[in-house]
């Protein structure tokens, strides 16, 4: 089994394509919908919590590339500027999947970006705006 976050990004003429129902219904994958932009006419934007078991699930993502969406892991996009990061941790308490952790040697405050959910609340609270999301 596999499950990865992904950043789906597909051209405004696959907006109304059931693209997500053929994931499940022709590949056999479980999906979770972390975050949509979806506007008529418009490029869509989906973040994806994508499972199944690895052949179907690569299958799936040549599907969708073969449809021409581009896709990329989620951790490409939420990204911690380390020249503006003071590790003041107030990101720490706020997140909900525990991305950020302080290192109780250095007092530094780690993000594991592959905990991330791009739910941008660290980004809303992140005094010195180190927090970055790139959509």
């Amino acid at each position: 089994m596999v499950s990865k976050r992904i950043v789906l990004h597909f051209p405004h003429r696959l907006v109304n394509q059931p693209i997500v129902y053929k994931l499940v219904e022709e590949y056999d994958l479980q999906f979770n919908i972390l975050k949509a932009f979806v506007t008529p006419e418009e490029e869509g934007l989906m973040v994806l919590e994508l499972g199944g078991k690895r052949e179907n699930f690569d299958k799936g993502v040549e599907y969708l590339q073969s449809c021409g969406v581009k896709i990329q892991p989620l951790s490409h996009d939420v990204v911690r500027n380390e020249t503006k990061c003071t590790n003041c941790g107030v990101c720490v308490p706020i997140c909900p999947t525990e991305a950020f952790v302080v290192d109780k040697k250095t007092r530094k405050v780690i993000f594991n970006d592959k905990k991330c959910i791009a739910c941008e609340l660290c980004i809303k609270i992140c005094p010195p705006r180190a927090m970055e999301v790139h959509f």
